[in-house]
C-alpha cells in the first residue's frame, strides 16, 4: 500500500503510518485542492485553524504532485510559524520539539512533495520509529475504499470514512474551555502528550 505525502498530516495518517515497516509515498498522483497535501489542521486560542501551503500550479493541466512547487511571495511559512507558536507554546512538550522543528520554516523548499517528505522523516523520528520513507517509481491506483488516500481527506467525516480509528481524547492547550476536537495534525499530539504520542497512535486504531 502506498500512501499520500500530507503536510504535517492527521492523527488518523500517522495511527497507520506507525504500523510499518516501510513507506511508501505517492509522488504521482495528481494534485488537487483542499487535502491534506497541503494543509494541517491546528488548535488555536480560538479554535481550529487550518494551515494551508500556497502553491504554484499549472492553470488547466494535471499537474503531479512531486511537481507541485510552492509559493512563498505570502511568506506563508513565517504565518505558520508564529500560528504554532501562539497556539502551542504552552503546551507541555513545545519548547523541548521547537528548535528541531523550525528549521523546516526557515529553508525554502522548492517543492511541496519534498517538504512533506523531510517532515515525515523528522516525525517519524520524534516518535522514536526508524521506518525507511520512499517514493514510488510509478503511478498506483486506488481499488479500494481502504485505501488511505481514499478516506484521509479534510472534507470528509472521518466517523464514517475511518471507523477504525477510535482515538481517546488527550488533554490540549485551550480543551478547558474549547473542549477536546480529534484528528488534527500530528503536531497537536506531540506538543501535548510528548514521548507518550507513540502509545496513543498505536492504539487508536481498533481494526
Amino acid at each position: 500500500m502506498v500512501f499520500p505525502a500530507l503536510y504535517n498530516g492527521p492523527i488518523n495518517y500517522y495511527a497507520r503510518l506507525v504500523q510499518q515497516k516501510e513507506i511508501v509515498l505517492e509522488q504521482y498522483d495528481s494534485y488537487s485542492k483542499q487535502t491534506y497535501r497541503n494543509r494541517c489542521m491546528i488548535m488555536g486560542p480560538n479554535g481550529v485553524i487550518g494551515l494551508s501551503i500556497p502553491v504554484i500550479k499549472l492553470h488547466g493541466a494535471k499537474t503531479q504532485l512531486k511537481d507541485v512547487r510552492i509559493d512563498y511571495d505570502s511568506h506563508w511559512n513565517r504565518i505558520h510559524w508564529k500560528s504554532l507558536v501562539a497556539s502551542y507554546s504552552s503546551s507541555p512538550f513545545f519548547e523541548y520539539l521547537a528548535d528541531e522543528l523550525s528549521p523546516f520554516y526557515e529553508l525554502r523548499f522548492e517543492y511541496l512533495f519534498d517538504l512533506n517528505h523531510h517532515l515525515l522523516d523528522h516525525t517519524l523520528r520524534q516518535l522514536g520509529l526508524e521506518i525507511p520513507v520512499s517514493r514510488s517509481d510509478s503511478y498506483t491506483g486506488i481499488t479500494t475504499d481502504q485505501d488511505p488516500r481514499h478516506f484521509i481527506h479534510p472534507k470528509k467525516d472521518q466517523a464514517v470514512a475511518d471507523p477504525g480509528f477510535q482515538p481517546e481524547a488527550y488533554h490540549q492547550v485551550f480543551s478547558d474551555r474549547l473542549g477536546f476536537r480529534s484528528n488534527l495534525s500530528i503536531l497537536d499530539l506531540i506538543f501535548n502528550v510528548g514521548p507518550g504520542a507513540l502509545s496513543y497512535l498505536q492504539s487508536s486504531l481498533r481494526i
